[in-house]
């Protein structure tokens, strides 16, 4: 079955140039509106994410998934709060880059523009539509999303409030718009718009992020795997590396900055107590042969469990010689998105933040913090693992490019 998607797109165009031009304060008004349309529909926004959590229970959809989709009054208003700081944040649309002057006199500024028509898919978690929708406004690009069909009531729900209040404040509605269907044939159809859809942003399972690297023929911006690792140096504060490690794994086991795989030097006085922090916690534990010396409770680990997301309360735990095992280790399995030392020893921390080839490398902190909004940067509309244009959590600066300023004074090149 074909999805028409081109009546959407030449409408985002058109609104992704009203959004070019349009002042920041009218852009953050808008956004403002939007936000106290979500906290006013909230009921019949949690009545539509009732119906998907139903639907997704008889599903049979995995803890961690159904962690995702679920929202409650908490959660709405941490989405309009969200909305609400995005509007706050320095408008990068017009930012000067830097400016030079030619030995014939020309002046060249670069300054940031917005990248025009921005496609999101999907999946889970409905806050994507209110996150997506803030950062590609105020960063002056229209969005067209599609979502997943395990939260299609909630993210109808949440996009009508959103686009009401927008349109409220006097933004065109069309800045924002949600795919009707959840037809796989929609996703192809974004994914071959060429032209019409200027970038890309997939976020979701392994599966989608895969197919929509695989098969785009528009630029993408995405990670593929959240395998996080963090490594306890010989070095470390024992209280401080438990507390680090136990919330790394534990605080929210479903989420991309979740470590996945805990590295320690065999040099550690006392591993045992992390150990017993994370066994205690109920955290599964698989780990090499040394690693299960430690404790009796701790599993047999699998070539394959060095490259398995686990988005569950399972951790894969190897016993490494130092910061220079550690970052062989990451080498070979790391996804690229958060890897975190341990450590009282600046020279050796600041060996693992520069030896360490991820998009997020952290010194005494949990890898949870792997988090747009704990980055001061509002929300996030993904995390980027690859090395061009944009890496990390992308935002507003994230969702622009740039173009040149020449101004002269009547020269020709001859």
């Amino acid at each position: 079955m074909e999805f028409d998607l081109a009546p959407m797109c030449v409408a985002a165009r058109a609104a992704a140039g009203q959004l070019a031009a349009m002042p920041t304060a009218r852009k953050a008004d808008g956004l403002r509106a939007a936000a106290d349309m979500v906290r006013n529909r909230a009921a019949a926004i949690l009545e539509a994410n009732a119906q998907d959590m139903a639907r997704a229970e008889q599903g049979g959809l995995t803890d961690a998934l159904l962690d995702r989709l679920r929202l409650d009054t908490g959660r709405i208003d941490a989405m309009a709060q969200g909305i609400e700081a995005v509007a706050a944040l320095a408008d990068p649309v017009g930012q000067r880059i830097d400016r030079s002057e030619r030995p014939n006199g020309l002046v060249l500024d670069r300054v940031r523009v917005p990248i025009g028509v921005i496609g999101i898919i999907f999946e889970s978690r409905p806050n994507v539509t209110a996150d997506a929708a803030a950062l590609c406004v105020m960063a002056g690009n229209a969005a067209i999303l599609r979502g997943g069909s395990e939260a299609r009531a909630s993210n109808a729900a949440i996009h009508l409030a959103f686009v009401t209040g927008l349109e409220s404040a006097g933004l065109p509605r069309d800045a924002v718009q949600l795919v009707p269907t959840t037809d796989r044939a929609a996703v192809g159809a974004m994914l071959a718009a060429a032209g019409a859809i200027d970038l890309i942003v997939p976020r979701g399972g392994k599966s989608l992020v895969a197919r929509v690297q695989a098969d785009a023929r528009v630029p993408v911006l995405a990670h593929l795997d959240g395998i996080c690792h963090s490594y306890v140096d010989a070095a470390a504060d024992p209280a401080r590396a438990r507390a680090i490690v136990v919330d790394a794994k534990l605080r929210r086991t479903g989420i991309c900055g979740a470590t996945e795989t805990l590295l320690i030097d065999r040099a550690l006085p006392d591993p045992y107590t992390i150990v017993a922090a994370l066994l205690e916690a109920g955290c599964e534990l698989r780990g090499d042969a040394d690693a299960q010396a430690i404790d009796a409770r701790i599993g047999v680990a699998t070539a394959q469990d060095w490259d398995t997301e686990y988005l569950a309360p399972i951790l894969s735990v190897a016993m490494v010689d130092g910061v220079g095992g550690a970052i062989a280790h990451i080498a070979r399995h790391s996804s690229h998105h958060t890897d975190a030392i341990v450590t009282e020893d600046a020279a050796t921390a600041e060996r693992f933040l520069t030896d360490v080839d991820s998009a997020i490398v952290m010194w005494n902190a949990s890898t949870q913090f792997a988090d747009g909004g704990e980055f001061g940067l509002g929300a996030e509309i993904g995390i980027a693992t690859g090395r061009l244009h944009a890496r990390g959590p992308v935002a507003l600066e994230g969702l622009t490019t740039y173009k040149w300023l020449v101004r002269g004074t009547g020269q020709v090149r001859g």
